[in-house]
């Protein structure tokens, strides 16, 4: 299914596709500007086209209303996450090791701001309160928008089972969304636990400790391997 951005272009009656994707990234890159700012996620369709310099005429050619254009500014800011992502892991010289390397960096991707108050935290902040708005009110839509996301982890996760280096006998799409909601929601865990945040990617650090290891004492073995992650048999 074409993404919202895609559709938005495809609406315009404008033969010339380079001209509706100027003016459909003039509305984008509009909405951005205005999420970073004062009023955050609580923009209006009229205030996007003021600030775009284009008609009302034109935003209703590309978007249905202000919904769409947040679908579409969380699609492209989930694209370019999963490409962030993709590099950051490329390192690596095994399927486990990319694992642990996207845990890490997801969640330090998914970390609240240190300063709330700047225009990129605003933004941030904005685009997540309004992912998690979509992760209850529509979730068809929002694994729609965290696809590309998803379908790098369960690579890395199908990857590794290929490699032994995880047990044979996991979900990996099952897996995948169980480590995604661990990693996107583990700032709220924070909170509820009343733990102080640890510095320099402690807490990512604990939560890959967790997802690897598990929780039961025997669990780790004395070599120090995985016992959830790595196949003993292997």
């Amino acid at each position: 299914m074409a993404s919202w951005r895609e559709q938005a272009v495809a609406r315009t009656v404008d033969p010339v596709r380079a001209r509706a994707e100027k003016r459909v990234q003039g509305f984008l890159d509009a909405a951005l500007e205005l999420l970073a700012g004062e009023s955050g996620k609580e923009f209006t369709v009229q205030e996007v086209v003021k600030q775009s310099g284009q008609s009302l005429r034109s935003f209703y050619q590309n978007f249905s209303g202000k919904h769409e254009l947040l679908l579409a500014l969380l699609e492209e800011s989930v694209f370019k996450t999963a490409a962030r992502l993709r590099e950051a892991i490329a390192a690596e010289p095994d399927a486990l090791g990319r694992l642990r390397r996207f845990t890490l960096e997801y969640h330090r991707l998914c970390r609240p701001p240190t300063r709330p108050s700047s225009p990129r935290s605003v933004e941030i902040l904005g685009m997540a309160e309004f992912a998690q708005q979509l992760l209850t009110d529509d979730p068809k839509e929002a694994a729609r928008a965290f696809a590309p996301i998803f379908a790098l982890l369960e690579e890395i996760l199908d990857e590794a089972a290929a490699e032994g280096s995880v047990r044979p006998d996991i979900d990996c799409r099952a897996v995948a969304g169980a480590m995604l909601q661990a990693i996107m929601f583990n700032s709220f865990a924070l909170v509820l636990s009343g733990a102080p945040v640890r510095q320099r990617g402690g807490d990512a650090e604990a939560l890959w400790d967790l997802l690897a290891h598990g929780l039961t004492a025997d669990a780790r073995p004395a070599d120090g391997g995985n016992a959830l992650l790595v196949n003993r048999d292997g």
